[in-house]
């Protein structure tokens, strides 16, 4: 007789819980060559605005287009965050059942399941595991994060992603 191993946690979908999601899948490049775009933007309305006889309306356009980039750049994460609460599912709570089947979350909204075979890749962060799948022949991320998972499923997670996910 085989024994069947299943763990089930609770989280809510809160502000913290958000913002740890962003910081660790996080893919938003702020070093200076991704300002680039915005300061072309910003120059080139300037050349506009100063140097031709082009429209003022036009030159202040993509001058602000320009700094509308640079901003957006920099406030990713708390506009992202801010998306995320004015969703339905903000603040719902979210069951989250680890088997041998794969991972089942379960909320008011939405209930998914990521299969172990459709796991191309399982990420140990600091905080957290981010799961890379592939369901249909679309890919996505999710995120799992440390904090309502007990030390039983973590270990149970990095003997899977061992196990199965290895090259």
């Amino acid at each position: 007789m085989t024994s069947s191993t299943s763990f089930t946690s609770k989280f809510t979908l809160d502000k913290p819980h958000f913002n740890e999601c962003y910081s660790q899948t996080n893919t938003v490049d702020r070093s200076g060559k991704a300002f680039f775009k915005s300061g072309v933007l910003t120059v080139f309305g300037l050349y506009l605005l100063l140097f031709t006889q082009v429209n003022a309306y036009a030159a202040w356009f993509v001058i602000a287009l320009g700094i509308l980039e640079a901003v957006s750049l920099y406030y990713h994460q708390p506009w992202w965050v801010v998306r995320q609460m004015f969703s339905k599912a903000a603040g719902s709570e979210v069951t989250i059942t680890i088997d041998e089947q794969g991972i089942l979350n379960e909320s008011f909204y939405h209930t998914g399941r990521i299969l172990w075979q459709d796991i191309t890749e399982l990420k140990e962060s600091e905080l957290g595991f981010v799961i890379f799948f592939n369901i249909d022949k679309s890919s996505g991320k999710s995120y799992l994060s440390k904090s309502c998972l007990s030390t039983e499923e973590q270990a149970y997670l990095i003997q899977k992603n061992g196990a199965s996910l290895l090259p």
